[in-house]
């Protein structure tokens, strides 16, 4: 494979002149440029990029770890990807399926300087292992963690979660059961403890209904329709984990000739195409925009910059279960 030095031999012009012509810089005549590039084009010369990134010390390219597709997972994706681009970054995706040994890859390739650095959207080792990797370039999460070595753009979704509650309250409805997801998360905990402060603060029986746990599905959603159907003392209410998981419920409660939300109301949560198409009250997480501040906390990593980071907030929107 040829090489600049090559090139530089064949056109009589020294290796600077030729990088010059293959970076497309000034100070180098016409004349001298088509020769140079007759020749590169005759030998069909690429520039090895991993060198080039290495002399340079960046890749441009960052790194994003994910279990899995999911709705709210393919929203940030598709916002962060975006920002990247529009700054002059690509982005790689690793696929980890929840396995450790999957996302350690990943880790090592920003040690190996392979990328400049890693969003773990969703992560699979302990926070302590993942620490150790950000001396090799920096790490941000989507995830709730308080580490003074990798920022988060979490929200706390006892705020959002409260919102629903509160709406329901609002409406007339007393009998609620929650639904929640993954039991290992802080997510899934704040919106627990919303819950137990908001029993407390209108004196309602937190137990008097049966609580899901570890749900997530629109599956999942159809059947608690069919619970809801099968049980003696019914609630009048259901606060879903996602709006996948309500639309599931929504559409087989319907299936099953329940009217909602006469029968039951359904508040969804994430505020995505979806709770629009079926009408589904939810609550809108801006995870575009969450996407938009990890970026910007990995370019004021990389540069030393200051840029200020958007200010989010949950919102209520209220449609037709509810």
């Amino acid at each position: 494979m040829a090489n600049i030095q090559e090139i530089a031999k064949l056109a009589g012009v020294s290796s600077a002149t030729v990088s010059r012509v293959i970076n497309k810089r000034d100070y180098v005549s016409e004349e001298t440029r088509k020769r140079v590039q007759t020749i590169i084009d005759k030998l069909d010369y690429v520039p090895n990029i991993n060198a080039v990134s290495l002399k340079k010390g960046a890749t441009k390219l960052i790194g994003i770890v994910i279990p899995s597709f999911t709705d709210s997972l393919n929203v940030f994706l598709k916002s962060f990807t975006m920002m990247a681009q529009e700054h002059g970054y690509n982005v790689t995706l690793f696929m980890t399926r929840i396995d450790p040994d999957k996302e350690l890859e990943a880790l090592e390739m920003l040690r190996q300087k392979q990328i400049d650095a890693l969003v773990l959207v969703i992560r699979s080792n302990d926070w302590k292992t993942i620490e150790h990797y950000t001396k090799y370039g920096p790490i941000v999460t989507w995830q709730r963690v308080e580490s003074e070595k990798i920022p988060s753009v979490f929200m706390n979704q006892y705020d959002g979660y409260t919102l629903a509650l509160e709406h329901l309250y609002a409406k007339g409805y007393r009998k609620f059961v929650n639904v929640y997801g993954n039991m290992t998360g802080l997510n899934t905990q704040s919106r627990m403890l919303a819950f137990k402060d908001f029993c407390a603060r209108y004196e309602l029986d937190p137990h008097e209904f049966r609580q899901f746990y570890g749900q997530g599905s629109r599956q999942d959603g159809e059947k608690i329709a069919h619970w809801y159907g099968e049980t003696e003392h019914k609630p009048d209410a259901f606060l879903t984990p996602n709006d996948y998981f309500a639309a599931g419920l929504l559409t087989e409660a319907r299936r099953l000739l329940y009217n909602v939300p006469e029968d039951f109301a359904i508040c969804g949560f994430d505020n995505m195409e979806v709770a629009h198409l079926l009408d589904i009250t939810t609550i809108h997480y801006p995870v575009n925009l969450q996407a938009e501040n990890a970026f910007t906390l990995i370019m004021n990593q990389l540069f030393g910059s200051n840029l200020p980071l958007l200010d989010l907030d949950f919102h209520l929107v209220e449609r037709k279960t509810t």
